[in-house]
């Protein structure tokens, strides 16, 4: 097996967040499902965007937001996904870069705009997410370079990959590659209602093997096995995963393999200002440590302590050193 040249390769959305705070009854008026994910066409987005108040432009998307945690750990990191030739796409490839990690997918010449998802934090910090794919759908295999995979420790993709058809086909032909050197594929859930809608083969990517590790919040876990006892999804979750990640949000999270189980309490915050971006950074500091041959309990709390610097200010990307929090919980990068 080759040296590897990346901890985690993240396959994902590239996606700018706008980002705008509002009360309960903004979500009622426009018809949003509180806490979820909704795709929306091009003329939604500009209805939402017109109708929100004052926010911030940060580049996001999942599976990139984990890729640019691991970068700030310390971390090799690299992530794969489409953008156009426009002011957004020229937005997020800056931002991500300038974080640390590598980001060589070719930007669309024409088609649609760089996604963005429009994002309404209600009081209680919860985020509710109206996303227009735009290029982001159109990750096809092209733009999927085997050597960058068959050099990566683990390739993380993200649930969300899963909707449109071509993205599918990246996600399962980056799966093989990374397979085929010998390395790590690991998943997200995404959202309960991406589960909802491929369940049945979500499952069968873990069952078959074609997931080596699952991440998963306890709402999703539930949705997975269509049950309202997390501990009846437990059970069922260790027969089917080799190993998996469930972050349970202020009970902590915990990592399974078989019948053994790693656990963690969650990192205090004196006030939760929005949850976007909490288990994207968890996923970030678990698999930092996983790639570097931690012990499962210390990269659950790594996650913790990066999530916990997510949800204490607005957006998905970190603001405050974590090699430093880390060091400050008395965790050695």
């Amino acid at each position: 097996m080759t040296a590897t040249r990346l901890d985690v390769l993240g396959f994902g959305n590239a996606i700018v967040d706008v980002i705008a705070r509002a009360e309960e009854d903004f979500l009622l008026a426009h018809g949003m499902r509180k806490g979820g994910m909704a795709l929306v066409d091009e003329a939604r987005a500009i209805e939402i965007y017109r109708a929100m108040g004052p926010g911030i432009e940060i580049s996001g998307g999942s599976a990139a937001n984990t890729t640019v945690g691991v970068a700030a750990l310390g971390g090799r990191a690299g992530f794969v996904g489409k953008v156009r030739e426009d002011e957004l796409g020229a937005i997020f490839g800056h931002d991500i870069r300038a974080a640390g990690a590598s980001f060589e997918t070719p930007a669309a010449a024409d088609g649609p705009e760089t996604a963005r998802c429009l994002i309404v934090v209600t009081p209680d910090g919860e985020r509710t997410m109206n996303t227009f794919l735009g290029a982001a759908q159109d990750l096809s295999p092209a733009d999927v370079d085997e050597a960058t995979v068959a050099a990566a420790a683990v390739t993380y993709l993200e649930g969300y990959l899963w909707d449109p058809p071509a993205a599918k086909q990246a996600f399962l032909k980056a799966a093989a590659i990374a397979h085929g050197a010998g390395r790590e594929v690991a998943l997200t859930l995404s959202d309960a209602f991406c589960v909802d809608r491929f369940r049945a083969e979500f499952l069968d990517l873990v069952r078959s093997g074609t997931v080596d590790l699952l991440f998963a919040n306890e709402t999703e876990l539930k949705a997975l096995y269509e049950t309202a006892d997390f501990d009846d999804a437990l059970v069922q979750l260790r027969r089917d995963a080799r190993r998996a990640v469930v972050t349970r949000s202020e009970k902590g999270a915990l990592a399974i393999a078989g019948e053994h189980t790693a656990e963690v309490g969650a990192e205090p915050v004196e006030r939760v200002v929005d949850t976007t971006g909490a288990g994207d950074l968890f996923a970030a500091g678990y698999l930092y440590g996983h790639a570097r041959g931690f012990d499962p309990a210390v990269s659950l709390r790594l996650g913790a302590v990066c999530a916990a610097e997510i949800i204490s200010h607005l957006g998905a990307r970190p603001e405050t050193d974590l090699r430093a929090l880390a060091a400050k919980a008395g965790l050695s990068l």
